[in-house]
Order: structure tokens, then sequence, then C-alpha cells
């Protein structure tokens, strides 16, 4: 993103120009070709949010929600790339974003009760949340290259366990 440093300073025409394009864009897509009710998509508007809802609970909302959102953001990103989809230099791209802007990518909430999926504290009760959310049918969204998402129904949770400690690892190193 080529204006994250002033966004991060708060530049207010930035800011006031970022958000009119998001509003514009939101409109368009539930106006034109999304799915208003959310009776089927999951919306590249949730991207991320399968577990920042999750996060927000298990933190006791000492997350806001922009923050669980910008992790949910990096935990499907990272997902992404290690399913192939994504590149490792639009994954790093995205992490960086993210880091930049002043957001922290790794809670401990992200590893309570991994391996107890029935667990109320497991971050993949998040996944089942979200599928009820939708009406049954598990949707989310992840990235193909930046601005490109995909929709998928199933996850490998493995796989999400080891975006989880990248995203630790990445915390650490940035």
């Amino acid at each position: 993103m080529s204006n994250a440093d002033k966004l991060a300073n708060r530049d207010m025409d930035i800011m006031e120009r970022l958000i009119y394009r998001c509003s514009q864009l939101h409109l368009e897509h539930i106006a034109g070709s999304g799915d208003p009710f959310e009776m089927g998509s999951s919306r590249p508007l949730d991207f991320g949010h399968w577990a920042a809802h999750k996060l927000e609970h298990l933190t006791n909302y000492s997350l806001r929600h922009g923050e669980s959102v910008a992790i949910g953001i990096a935990l499907d990103t990272t997902y992404s790339y290690l399913t192939g989809q994504l590149l490792q230099s639009e994954w790093q791209r995205v992490l960086s974003t993210l880091k930049k802007l002043g957001f922290t990518l790794y809670v401990s909430a992200l590893t309570e009760q991994l391996d107890q999926l029935d667990h109320p504290h497991c971050l993949f009760r998040g996944l089942t949340e979200f599928r009820e959310h939708l009406g049954g049918n598990l949707t989310i969204t992840l990235l193909q290259r930046i601005g490109k998402g995909i929709e998928v129904h199933q996850v490998d949770l493995s796989l999400y366990r080891d975006a989880i400690s990248m995203l630790q690892d990445w915390e650490i190193l940035h």
C-alpha cells in the first residue's frame, strides 16, 4: 500500500479518500453483485471475519473489531500463502502493510485450546460459528492475489495451525 505511512500518521486527506473509496466499493458490491442478506456468499466484505469475531469473544472484547479483523486478514492471508494460492511477496506485502498501519498480528488467544476443537476457547470454533451465521454452509474468502479473492468451503486446520505459528514468528521478527 503506497499510502500506508500516511495512513499510520493520520493524514486526513488520505484517510478521507480511503474511507470514501471503501464506502464506494461496499455500496457497489452490495447493490450490484453482492449478497445483501448474506444468503450464500461470504462476501469479500467478510474477509478475515471468521477469526475476528471469535478473537473478539476470546479476548473479552479487549481487541477492538478493527484490530481483530486485521489479525483475521493476516491469518487468512497466511493460510492463502500456505495453500500455494498467494505468492510469498504478496503475503509479505499484506503483513507488512498491516504492521505499518500499527496492527498487532498475533495474540495468545490464537493458540489457546487449538487441539480441543469442541472447547469454547478454541479459535477454530469460529469456523463453526461462521458456518452457522451463513446458514449452515462454510464459505470464507481467501486470496489468489492481492485484490483477487476466492471463496472456499472447507479448510485444513493443520495449515491454519501453521499459519498461526507463522504469524507468531512474524510478530517476533517485525
